[in-house]
């Protein structure tokens, strides 16, 4: 899928859309993401500051969705874990940016070589306008390539 159509489609999810949360930037390489959250009257929590719950979702399912691009159909890919550090309130508006580097690719093939999978951790920080750390999020994303036979006879895969 290119990437203009996957950045209209997920500004369109409504999980991003009734957030506030916006893909400003997927890069045509699907190396670079970048994501933004203004501050709304529907995505303030009781003290006036950005939900975490929002702050978590704009980070959520970029890092998979990197890999799977690269990998390609014929792997699984999913997030395994979630983490997320509140470091200061966020207010205003805030952004989250995701690159994938050769030596992240490199890692994830050779764990997936041979029929392994690949547990492998990334890191994205949630900053404000003026790159003040709001928050820090991390993604265990899990990758192995598809078990061909089992997928051919029963229709799917599983882990």
């Amino acid at each position: 899928m290119k990437a203009s159509r996957l950045r209209r489609g997920l500004n369109l999810w409504p999980p991003f859309l009734f957030a506030g949360i916006r893909v400003v930037e997927l890069s045509d390489d699907y190396r670079h993401v970048r994501v933004r959250l203004r501050m709304r009257w529907w995505n303030r929590n009781y003290v006036g500051t950005h939900f975490g719950g929002s702050l978590f979702a704009m980070t959520d399912p970029f890092w998979m969705l990197l890999v799977l691009h690269h990998l390609g159909r014929e792997h699984l890919v999913w997030d395994r874990v979630g983490e997320i550090e509140f470091v200061k309130p966020g207010r205003g508006t805030v952004y989250a940016e995701f690159r994938l580097t050769d030596e992240q690719l490199d890692e994830v093939r050779s764990l997936v070589a041979e029929g392994g999978k690949a547990l492998v951790w990334f890191s994205t920080d949630v900053v404000d306008e003026s790159g003040e750390v709001v928050a820090r999020t991390r993604k265990q994303v899990y990758a192995r390539r598809k078990n061909r036979e089992h997928s051919t006879t029963s229709g799917s895969a599983t882990a």
